[in-house]
């Protein structure tokens, strides 16, 4: 069985400023470990100042396009050679918000990776369809539509966040028990396409996770680790997350 690395990841949408990139490198330098990976996703401007700190540092969305006349768009390539490594693409908010389709998300995918950005796949149902008992349709579509584009081999060099859209900023959570029905069902539905490459995908979860609830979350077999909203702007319960995930995979 594949070894999976726990990671932590901090978005912090639109939110953040220089001094608090300098107060969480500071707390990240202190937590490091060669058991997980911690990566922040800070808003466009402050991605160079925290390359700049030795975090590891990811984009909160990219362009599906090459370079061109797209006003207020950036392109992946202008991030790699920041030194940016990661990037999320399909975050619930940019799905409802902005629009965006399962289609356009494979595409943003696909970008990603051709200029060697590791590509953060959010996914997650809204709370009429969990209601309605449709979260592995909903979820089963958003990843289909990425190897339907690029083929199942390229989430070998991603990462998969399973965001339950109706738990992110709300304070309500998954159960750590509901959370890994649906992390299991994402790694099986991958590992009937690529058992090997199933078991080495890191599967994080995302949904008003907190100091208080992530280490029962990142103790689930399938879960390995989390991607972290509003708990990532505050260096004490963002260092207690990553402390939690240390050692859980």
């Amino acid at each position: 069985m594949a070894i999976r690395k726990a990671m932590v990841a901090g978005n912090w949408k639109m939110n953040g400023s220089l001094e608090l990139v300098k107060q969480m490198s500071d707390a990240i330098n202190d937590v490091k470990s060669q058991e997980m990976d911690i990566v922040l996703f800070p808003p466009f401007p402050l991605v160079p100042a925290m390359i700049a700190s030795g975090v590891s540092t990811g984009a909160q969305t990219v362009s599906e396009n090459t370079p061109g006349a797209f006003t207020g768009e950036v392109d992946g390539q202008l991030l790699k050679d920041l030194g940016a490594t990661y990037v999320l693409v399909g975050h619930s908010e940019r799905r409802s918000i902005y629009n965006e389709s399962n289609v356009t998300v494979a595409e943003k995918f696909a970008r990603a990776q051709e200029v060697g950005l590791k590509p953060i796949l959010c996914v997650g149902e809204s709370e009429s369809e969990q209601e309605n008992g449709q979260t592995e349709q909903v979820v089963a579509a958003q990843i289909d539509a990425v190897i339907e584009k690029l083929g199942v081999a390229a989430l070998k060099d991603s990462v998969i966040a399973y965001e339950p859209v109706w738990a992110i900023g709300t304070g309500k959570t998954a159960s750590p028990e509901q959370a890994q029905t649906v992390h299991k069902f994402i790694r099986d539905k991958i590992a009937a396409l690529d058992s090997t490459l199933a078991q080495g995908l890191s599967i994080l979860y995302g949904g008003s996770v907190n100091e208080k609830n992530s280490e029962l979350l990142f103790a689930q077999t399938d879960i390995d680790g989390g991607l972290i909203g509003g708990a990532s702007l505050k260096a004490e319960f963002f260092t207690a997350i990553c402390n939690s995930a240390k050692g859980t995979v």
